[in-house]
């Protein structure tokens, strides 16, 4: 049954792109190379094919396709030929005539779902609108998959809130631009990964962008972390800057326990009631007064 799958095979996939010269062949070849090693859910990096650095807003518009444009046919074909479900980003142009930096989820050859991102990193917010509807939760083969988009997952009520509507894994397309970081320490957004997935007890995938793109370099930290907040798989693997997959098997139903002891339920033991804002939550007497 859709949803209720056994043990999964994930792939997380580090490839290049360029603004310049796009090249899809480079994604579908690690779309070969996951399903040769057993994968069955597969996700590609943020804005797969079409590269991430535009010089503004035209410049996206124009590498920007619909949902059944070209991009989005080409994955949804080979998870029909190879029989998987492929979480890819892409620029979408909407029917509304908006540009949105999305993701799709295909499998056997359907679109099952467009995610649009809602949290706009940087620059992002000159180029691309903000999604407003939260990720969907979608019933396939491979499990329940939320997709959402890199800065989306540094917001943990997103998280919790794919989690508490029944996901079992969240797919990932990101771009996580480069910074250094003390020696020996991973990159802070894979702590932050790890953090939700076990906060939330779900899986995530989460696939990175490698190579340096108009003077912009990525970490290119690929990762799969358990429903412990466990690292499965990376963020190391193939030598930095250079293309390459990730495989980790998961088990879909270890998400759906959302037990921490006999005693804890990681949604159960919230709190609502005593999160939500007051009229007085921004000025509470001896408060620092923090800037707008």
């Amino acid at each position: 049954m859709p949803g209720a799958a056994g043990a999964v095979t994930a792939a997380a996939c580090r490839i290049p792109a360029r603004i310049d010269a796009p090249d899809p062949a480079i994604a579908e070849r690690a779309v070969r190379e996951t399903v040769a090693g057993g994968a069955r859910l597969v996700v590609l990096p943020e804005l797969t094919v079409c590269g991430y650095a535009f010089a503004d807003a035209a410049e996206a518009r124009s590498a920007a396709e619909p949902a059944d444009g070209p991009t989005v046919a080409r994955f949804a074909a080979l998870s029909a030929e190879l029989r998987c479900v492929v979480v890819a980003g892409f620029a979408e142009l909407g029917a509304d005539g908006r540009v949105y930096n999305s993701a799709a989820v295909v499998e056997n050859g359907v679109r099952r779902a467009v995610y649009r991102k809602a949290h706009l990193w940087d620059r992002e917010k000159e180029l691309f609108t903000p999604g407003q509807a939260p990720p969907p939760v979608i019933a396939t083969a491979a499990g329940r998959i939320a997709p959402m988009v890199c800065y989306d997952l540094e917001f943990p009520e997103w998280v919790r809130r794919v989690a508490q509507g029944g996901a079992e894994i969240v797919a990932a397309p990101v771009n996580w631009p480069w910074r250094p970081t003390p020696t020996g320490q991973d990159p802070l957004e894979v702590a932050k990964v790890r953090a939700v997935a076990g906060a939330y007890r779900v899986h995530i995938v989460v696939a990175d962008r490698c190579g340096t793109e108009r003077g912009v370099a990525w970490f290119g930290a690929p990762v799969i972390a358990d429903a412990d907040g466990n690292l499965l798989a990376g963020p190391g693997g193939p030598p930095p800057g250079e293309a390459g997959v990730l495989l980790a098997t998961l088990d879909p139903a270890a998400a759906r326990d959302k037990r921490l002891t006999p005693h804890n339920h990681v949604l159960h033991d919230r709190r609502p009631e005593l999160y939500r804002e007051t009229d007085t939550d921004s000025d509470t007497e001896g408060a620092p007064p923090w800037p707008a």
